[in-house]
């Protein structure tokens, strides 16, 4: 399945894995059909690391999401340049809403054990077009926003995600 990302800084194709991560899938397309993602940012932005967005307004205001999910990083697939993966916190399995894209090869994000220091971060799709868009993103001025780091000073918002087929 793939899903079009209308960004203020252009569009991003992404092909959805399915097949090896069937649960994450099915929650991010959830969040899709209920329009949660329309007129979010990416509001965290690390250079030559990742572009993270999907859980906050254009005010910066934390959407309130469903309950988390479970970590399907096990299944072997790598942060590569080009992969979205789930964000969470230190909890493995606390993964909700938020997703980042990896603007680089970031092979330690990558399940190495069931435990929560190596758990790593589930991939479940890839960028098919538009990766210029991310390099793009990861070159904006950034700054700090309350207890946040590495904010865009001007918003980089996702003003809708649509299922292509």
């Amino acid at each position: 399945m793939n899903v079009l990302m209308k960004t203020s800084m252009g569009d991003i194709e992404l092909e959805l894995f399915e097949k090896e991560a069937p649960e994450t899938v099915a929650n991010f397309i959830g969040y899709v059909r209920d329009g949660f993602y329309k007129n979010t940012i990416f509001h965290r932005i690390i250079d030559n690391f990742m572009v993270q967005g999907g859980g906050f307004t254009e005010d910066f205001v934390q959407k309130e999401t469903k309950a988390p999910i479970k970590n399907e990083a096990d299944n072997q697939i790598s942060n590569k340049k080009g992969t979205i993966a789930m964000a969470r916190t230190s909890n493995p399995h606390s993964a909700t809403c938020q997703f980042f894209i990896n603007s680089k090869d970031n092979d330690f994000l990558d399940f190495k054990a069931p435990t929560p220091m190596h758990y790593g971060y589930c991939v479940f799709g890839k960028v098919v077009n538009g990766i210029e868009v991310i390099e793009k993103m990861s070159k904006v001025e950034t700054g700090n926003r309350g207890f946040h780091q590495d904010v865009p000073v001007e918003n980089v918002v996702i003003t809708d995600i649509e299922i292509l087929n």
